[in-house]
């Protein structure tokens, strides 16, 4: 009795979190990122100890697990898009660990899925010269590069010309930013997403996330697409999205398909994001393994108002 009373208070210490936005510190950020799991294990605990007839127990165990499962689940079915028949963009982003991913998978996948825009995360100096060698920049010659050692550096490279911003507030990682000119009077801004890690640094992760900017309802549309460290579960990336984005895995019902880490352990989440104007509609979207890399890379396809 003991033992389920001591399992069923920290359950519900975790759903009393997740349920009033509570992300913390470096260790529940990191509690908090693994909620599906949680939810899962809630239902496992909730049934034990129902059919062992601890029935308060069981009892507030199971609505709690059913109150956490109520928020998380509707990121596993399509979210209705707006009427939009724009130009299409494809984006994809790719965390390059420490710049070893792969070059000639990234490229293939480039030119498979007629990428417009590639986010690049962790990119090197050595990187970039594997991708041009591997012949990136044929297909998407535009770009703002911001190689560093150490995995610090970011870039973009687009199929249409790019004029450079500065978006992204102050971050330990290079955010690099543009306006791409699609033509015929269309534009579309591009931010390369990188903020630090929450179990460096979660204060600095918070600021860095909420410097992101917001949608501009009379500017161009939007797009955030990189390795934002944070789930759907974390308020700091709920915050963001609630400014007027949709996170394109969700959109699509697929928004727990993990991304990090390509091993079993850690549990797998979704910390690689595409976030999306709402203005426009996502009409495609996929996760794809790349060899070398601790992250899978993420691809949106979006029709623009």
């Amino acid at each position: 009795m003991v033992f389920f009373a001591v399992l069923a208070a920290v359950f519900a210490v975790f759903a009393a979190m997740r349920l009033a936005g509570v992300d913390g510190g470096r260790l529940t950020s990191s509690l908090v990122a693994l909620t599906p799991y949680w939810v899962v294990c809630g239902l496992v605990l909730a049934v034990l100890t129902l059919a062992l007839r601890h029935w308060w127990i069981g009892g507030i165990v199971l609505v709690l697990a059913l109150a956490v499962g109520g928020v998380v689940l509707p990121r596993a079915f399509p979210a209705a898009q707006p009427q939009v028949h724009g130009r299409t963009l494809r984006v994809m982003s790719s965390n390059m660990y420490f710049g070893e991913a792969d070059p000639q998978t990234l490229v293939r996948l480039v030119r498979d899925n007629q990428v417009d825009v590639l986010n690049l995360l962790e990119l090197t100096p050595q990187a970039v010269s594997a991708l041009e060698a591997a012949g990136l920049f044929d297909v998407l010659p535009h770009r703002v590069l911001e190689p560093a050692p150490r995995g610090a550096g970011s870039g973009l490279v687009s199929r249409y010309p790019v004029t450079e911003l500065s978006l992204a507030g102050p971050s330990g990682f290079a955010q690099p930013s543009a306006r791409l000119d699609l033509g015929g009077g269309v534009s579309i801004e591009v931010v390369a997403v990188h903020p630090t890690a929450p179990v460096a640094d979660a204060g600095a992760w918070k600021s860095e996330i909420a410097g992101l900017p917001h949608p501009a309802p009379h500017g161009p549309v939007r797009v955030l697409a990189g390795d934002f460290n944070a789930t759907l579960d974390h308020v700091a990336l709920r915050n963001l999205i609630s400014t007027g984005y949709a996170d394109a895995g969700s959109a699509r019902g697929d928004g727990f398909t993990a991304t990090w880490p390509s091993k079993l352990l850690p549990p797998p989440v979704t910390i690689d994001h595409v976030l999306v104007d709402r203005r426009a509609a996502v009409t495609g979207y996929r996760v794809f393994p790349m060899p070398d890399s601790d992250h899978k890379a993420v691809f949106a396809a979006i029709t623009l108002p």
